[in-house]
């Protein structure tokens, strides 16, 4: 139902439906929900369905929501005059967003277009009177609109694109306590039903005047930290297993076993679509490529990663957090960890896990990684609430896994990756590093051809090192000294022979 009221005379009302003004009560609500998991919004899959019978609405449609505890609909106005058009249906995610929308009297630009069921919004924007978007307000609607879409929500808490839209601002990161409100108030059904307990327990926190200071600073920042996380489930859709070879074949040289294991791990979530039980240790000499595998991994699992260095771990409590109770009280090395991926489901990428310091008097820091390992939830002392961590998937690196606890050791599948032979690093410096190199340093392949004579000497003095990274140095220094050569004698291409391949490595 739209009705039009002139600027003019405000009183004049056009009914465009059979039912009369009359009958309707105050705050009935004019809309029915329906249920979406879409993650992309359109005409086919919009935000709600508005009463358009005249297709008077314009593509963008400037306007606000009526405010629901009297008519549920939208108003704007056109060529001079006013419209009320109601609100049919509406996707049930986005009831919260549109009752804070509403009782804010927020200024709309709403992107749409009609359909057989009316005009069918898949777009809204925050702007100002004359049109233009409000930056800091807009960026808090696309993220509440981003979390909806792509988050799972608590059924429980719900009641019974073109090419000329604008892109959407996913940066921003919730800090005043204000918006944080308006989140939990808008979006609060994304959050699994214990986090949005303890948000709302630590709203209230911050918000009274009858604790401390530092006490409301420290609620504040922890309902930073948990709000910008993404939160998600633990179920994972299918991936390619042929995609997935092709990731590790790109990003690294043989490993032929190892990539195997990953298949099968990859083909094990396919049947399941959880994470398997046990994370990955990929144990082996320096420079074999485990940091790089573990990226591939996350890369392959279409997961943010984030990383955590045990090897300048001395203290448990940087790991597990200090309690709130101490003025100088922090999150701990792993709650940072899962603030800076802002994704509850992500690859959790431990580094040097065999170098944690086992020598101090509380203990190993590595074992307060036990409760993250298990799968069954993580406690940090700042954050005071358990973090889900079915949707993580840990990936630790060691040089040496004999220094590692059998405790830790028996969370991992443990892969071990031992260093290439010669001839592997003379296919590995032909096909990767090199071309790797020129292609860094705007090189034609063309322009650096190392013979082999000087590829044999080149690997004969890379023998004494484990792994690929002198592989690469030599092949910048070889590509260093030709583009010296190309710039400074006017060569076209360099050749290095065994004599002058020897040179080149004396400098």
């Amino acid at each position: 139902m739209i009705f039009r009221n002139s600027l003019e005379d405000d009183l004049k009302v056009f009914d465009f439906n059979s039912k009369p003004e009359a009958e309707k009560k105050a705050g009935e609500k004019t809309y029915t929900l329906f249920k979406s998991d879409c993650e992309e919004l359109s005409k086919e899959d919009p935000i709600m369905v508005l009463s358009d019978p005249d297709e008077i609405m314009l593509h963008h449609q400037l306007g606000v929501f009526t405010n629901p505890s009297k008519k549920t609909g939208f108003r704007f106005d056109k060529d001079g005059d006013r419209y009320e058009t109601e609100i049919l249906s509406m996707d049930s995610r986005f009831e919260k967003l549109y009752i804070w929308l509403a009782n804010s009297s927020t200024n709309l630009k709403l992107s749409g277009r009609p359909t057989k069921d009316g005009y069918a919004v898949y777009r809204i924007h925050a702007v100002s009177m004359t049109g233009e978007i409000r930056s800091e307000t807009d960026s808090f609607v696309q993220l509440v609109i981003q979390r909806l879409l792509s988050s799972e929500i608590d059924e429980e808490e719900i009641d019974n694109p073109d090419e000329d839209v604008e892109e959407e601002n996913e940066n921003l990161i919730l800090t005043d306590i204000n918006s944080m409100a308006d989140f939990i108030a808008c979006a609060g059904n994304v959050l699994p039903s214990d986090i949005r307990k303890w948000a709302t327990r630590n709203l209230a926190i911050q918000r009274s005047t009858a604790i401390s200071h530092d006490e409301r600073r420290h609620a504040q920042r922890a309902l930073s930290m948990m709000l910008n996380i993404q939160w998600k489930g633990s179920y994972f859709e299918s991936i390619d297993p042929v995609a997935a070879r092709k990731i590790l074949d790109e990003e690294l040289f043989g490993m032929d076993k190892v990539k195997q294991r990953i298949i099968e791990t990859i083909i094990q979530i396919n049947r399941t679509h959880t994470l398997p039980a046990y994370g990955l240790l990929l144990a082996g000499p320096a420079g074999v490529g485990k940091s790089q595998l573990a990226y591939a991994v996350a890369k392959i699992l279409k997961l943010p990663w984030t990383s955590l260095d045990m090897s300048t771990i001395h203290d448990i409590e940087a790991l597990t957090g200090s309690p709130r109770v101490y003025s100088n009280a922090k999150p701990g090395l792993i709650m940072e960890a899962f603030s800076r991926a802002g994704a509850s489901n992500l690859v959790f990428i431990i580094n040097e896990l065999d170098k944690a310091d086992s020598k101090t008097a509380a203990g190993n820091p590595a074992d307060a990684l036990l409760t993250l390992l298990d799968n069954i939830g993580y406690t940090d002392n700042y954050i005071e609430c358990m973090i889900p961590t079915s949707g993580v998937y840990p990936i630790a690196t060691a040089n040496e896994k004999n220094r590692i606890s059998d405790p830790i050791m028996s969370r991992f599948a443990v892969l071990d990756i031992p260093d290439y032979t010669p001839d592997e690093k003379k296919l590995i410096f032909q096909r990767f590093s090199l071309p790797k190199v020129l292609k860094r340093m705007s090189m034609r392949e063309d322009e650096c051809i190392i013979g082999e004579d000087a590829l044999s000497l080149i690997i004969e003095k890379c023998t004494g090192t484990t792994g690929c990274r002198d592989l690469e140095q030599s092949a910048e220094h070889f590509a260093a000294n030709a583009l010296y050569q190309i710039e400074t004698k006017g060569k076209s291409v360099v050749k290095y022979d065994k004599e002058s391949a020897r040179r080149v490595l004396e400098m």
